[in-house]
């Protein structure tokens, strides 16, 4: 689990965050949602340190990360899988050469250990056979899938996924989506994304936290949202004319 407690966060004359606090459940898919602007990207690089809170505190299970010295810190960060918004692979090293870097950097395996690793996290992402090419060779989906291979292979207890739809197809969005969430259940991890796809917040969104103008707006779950009775989140949630229809049950078949 992790729990954000009263966090603050101003730059220059802008408070960006106003005292937010928040839980993260293990073995669940965490979202934060809400429109540019809203305080999501900066809420999570207080999390994880990137900025340091002006105010507030970030527990990691029971450690105080916010008290933490840099050293101890670090301890923390292994454990913590990261899945950026453009995969962030490196152009000039293969499929395998990305997954395995985080083997290469932060571990004594021996190279075969480290290959026996990589294969078989990239089979668990459906990419067998991919070893050896490169990125400029594959689809935008399976990149995704290559940097969730990268986040994982250290099998953190951590996850964060930054808008991990980004640039994709309906249809490969799903299958990222459903990917994310059989790991986190599967390797029991506290997964926090960071996203404003409308489908991943009905498929998977099993805690749900809507940041608005800097302040927790809204929290609960993809089966709450629909009976929500906050005029702001249905604004966001539902601004296309269908949404609003499909909330109404206006929508019927023929």
């Amino acid at each position: 689990m992790i729990r954000a407690l009263d966090i603050y966060k101003r730059f220059e004359d802008k408070e960006v965050l106003r005292g937010v606090s928040a839980e993260f459940e293990t073995g669940k898919t965490n979202l934060i949602i809400g429109t540019s602007g809203s305080g999501k990207t900066v809420f999570v690089k207080c999390l994880i340190g990137l900025l340091e809170p002006d105010k507030g505190e970030v527990y990691f299970d029971n450690i105080n990360f916010s008290s933490l010295d840099m050293k101890e810190r670090k301890k923390i960060r292994m454990q913590i899988g990261m899945l950026f918004q453009g995969s962030a692979l490196f152009d000039s090293l293969t499929v395998e050469e990305n997954v395995r870097f985080p083997l290469d950097m932060f571990t004594t395996y021996t190279a075969r250990e480290k290959l026996l690793k990589v294969d078989e996290t990239l089979e668990r992402v459906n990419l067998i056979g991919a070893n050896k090419k490169f990125p400029s060779e594959i689809s935008g989906g399976m990149m995704k899938r290559v940097g969730i291979a990268r986040a994982v292979i250290m099998e953190p207890r951590y996850l964060f996924c930054d808008e991990p739809n980004s640039g994709l197809d309906p249809k490969t969005a799903i299958k990222i989506d459903e990917l994310i969430s059989e790991l986190t259940r599967e390797k029991n991890i506290t997964t926090i994304m960071n996203t404003h796809d409308m489908n991943s917040v009905f498929s998977i969104g099993e805690k749900i936290i809507f940041l608005h103008q800097g302040l927790k707006q809204w929290q609960g779950s993809n089966k709450e949202v629909l009976h929500s009775h906050d005029e702001i989140l249905n604004d966001f949630i539902f601004a296309s004319d269908f949404l609003k229809e499909l909330k109404k049950g206006g929508i019927s078949e023929e």
